[in-house]
Formats: C-alpha cells, sequence, structure tokens
C-alpha cells in the first residue's frame, strides 16, 4: 500500500493557507518551480487535481477541500505540539504569544498586559499586525490570542472563538479650555475642526449616522487609522479628537489633555479573539477570565513589552 507524503502535503497546506504559489514558496524558502513540483506529485498520488487557477489567483477544488480539512487538523496539532514541548523543557517560565491589530490602542494592550508584566515566571511574545495576518498566525497556533477592535464571525472554515472581554465610552478630547467655557454638544461639533478615525472603524461609522441624524456637517481635519497617531495628533494640534479615553489616559491624566464630554450611545468593543486547542496556555483563561474594569485598567504605564512587525 502506498504511504501518504506528508511533506508534500505540508507544501499543499502552505499553498492552501496562503492562496498563492510565490508567498508560500518565500515563505518555505524554496523555490516556485520546485514547490509546483511537490503538488503535482502529490496530485498524482491522489489522482485529483488539488488547485484550479481563476486568473491570477489558485482556488481549491473540491478534492482539494477534502485534503485540506485532512491536513489542516494534522499540522495545527503538529504546531501545537512543538510548541508546548518546547515550552516544557522550561517548567518554570511560561510562554504566552499575543497578536494585537496594528491600529488598536497600545493603552489597551498594556493595561491588558499589566498583570504579567512583573512577573519573572511568564515570557511574552507580542505581535503587532493586521488582523488577517494575525488570525492566519493563530490558525497554526504560533499565536495563543489575538486583540482586535473589530468582532469576526466564525463559520466552519473558520471555528474563531471571539468575545468581548471590554467596552468603553468614547470621547471628545482636545486641548484644556479656560474654566467655565464647556464644550457645547452637539452644537459644537459643527464648529470645531475635528480628528476621526478612518472610515474602518466601527467608531466612525457610528458616528457619522449620529451627525446625519442630528443634521450637522462637521469639519474633519484628519482621518486616523491607527489609534496611537490619533492621539499624538490631539496633544499637538488644536483639533478635537474622537477616541476611547484609554487612549489618551495618560494625557488626560497629566492634563496635557480635557475630556470635554462622553459621546452618548459610542462605545468601542474590545475582543479577544481563540481557536479550540487541546492545551490551552494556563495565563491565558487567567487573562481572559478578568473583569472588564481590571482589563481597561487605572492610568498609564510606561510599555515595557517589544512590538514586533
Amino acid at each position: 500500500m502506498t504511504r501518504l507524503n506528508y511533506h508534500h502535503l505540508h507544501y499543499f497546506w502552505a499553498v492552501a493557507k496562503e492562496g498563492n504559489l510565490t508567498r508560500a514558496a518565500t515563505r518555505l524558502h524554496i523555490s516556485q518551480s520546485a514547490l509546483s513540483n511537490q503538488i503535482r506529485q502529490l496530485e498524482e498520488q491522489f489522482g485529483h487535481s488539488l488547485f484550479a487557477r481563476v486568473g491570477r489567483t489558485l482556488q481549491l477544488t473540491e478534492a482539494g477541500r477534502v485534503a485540506l480539512a485532512y491536513a489542516d487538523p494534522i499540522f495545527t496539532s503538529g504546531n501545537e505540539l512543538l510548541a508546548l514541548l518546547r515550552e516544557g523543557q522550561r517548567p518554570t517560565r511560561e510562554l504566552i504569544r499575543i497578536g494585537a491589530v496594528a491600529t488598536l490602542s497600545r493603552n489597551f494592550v498594556d493595561n491588558w498586559l499589566k498583570p504579567l508584566l512583573k512577573r519573572e515566571d511568564v515570557g511574552l511574545v507580542v505581535q503587532s499586525s493586521g488582523l488577517q495576518e494575525l488570525l492566519a498566525r493563530l490558525r497554526v497556533h504560533t499565536l495563543d490570542v489575538v486583540l482586535s477592535n473589530r468582532r469576526v464571525q466564525t463559520s466552519t472554515d473558520e471555528p474563531w472563538r471571539c468575545r468581548r472581554i471590554a467596552r468603553q465610552a468614547v470621547s471628545l478630547v482636545g486641548q484644556p479650555r479656560p474654566k467655565r467655557k464647556a464644550f457645547r454638544f452637539p452644537q459644537e461639533l459643527a464648529e470645531v475642526p475635528l480628528l476621526l478615525p478612518s472610515h474602518d472603524n466601527d467608531i466612525r461609522a457610528s458616528f457619522d449616522l449620529m451627525c446625519e441624524q442630528l443634521g450637522l456637517r462637521c469639519q474633519v481635519r484628519a482621518e486616523v487609522d491607527d489609534m496611537a497617531m490619533l492621539r499624538l495628533l490631539a496633544r499637538d494640534s488644536e483639533s478635537v479628537a474622537l477616541v476611547p479615553s484609554v487612549v489618551v489616559q495618560d494625557e488626560i491624566r497629566t492634563r496635557r489633555l480635557a475630556e470635554y464630554c462622553v459621546v452618548p450611545d459610542l462605545y468601542e468593543n474590545f475582543y479577544a479573539i481563540t481557536v479550540q486547542r487541546r492545551f490551552e496556555p494556563r495565563l491565558l483563561k487567567e487573562l481572559l477570565g478578568r473583569r472588564e474594569a481590571d482589563v481597561l485598567g487605572v492610568g498609564g504605564f510606561v510599555p515595557s513589552v517589544a512590538w514586533l512587525a
């Protein structure tokens, strides 16, 4: 009986996950022609084509989808086993690997990690990237959890476990004002230059809808998809920024910025995304079991985690 070539199957799995032969070849450190030849040999062994080329993209055939359904648990379990045994070689120090969406508030991530930062028995790896890239790493267990301000949908093909771990009201903040000159909400929204999240952000969509319902035409000075940049612009300009207060918690505490008002019925949600695992890290269970008030934290502190692209 012919035995399955798991080396060829791994190459197929990598291409199926990347959806692109060139990217998969680069990640696997082999030539594109060698990768194509390996997959062709697997197709000959199966007696079925695994990919169909549609324009410049590769799409799985019916046989390819069946093969992927078998390959997924094989290689994800293998990565999980490797990580478990590597960590098991250092029983006095537990490693937790966290992905944080690049546009997420750094203050929020710092607050979430705060219980671990002074523990000598814990090692942290924090990676910052786009949501889809982080989910790809989570899928193959090179990350333990992804922090995001966007919910992901669960499906048969993508069995994410997405739980909301915190929700915070969104505020209008700006330079401190003279005493007795309170911000007039919502009338003054149309009179001041605004710094807003980009249209990809759920906060922005809700804010635009609110302004439309109030009949307000706002002066948008800048649209920013990165909360760290939005914080700097709010601090260094005379514009009014729409942000969750956790983003500017240090500036509010030191009075470099002031919270003009909390916008009614407008919130940012924070999610922790995981996948089902046989061996979930103990620390991850502890972090996900914390109260919302503890997750948001009180006050700021100096980040001590290296951010990896």
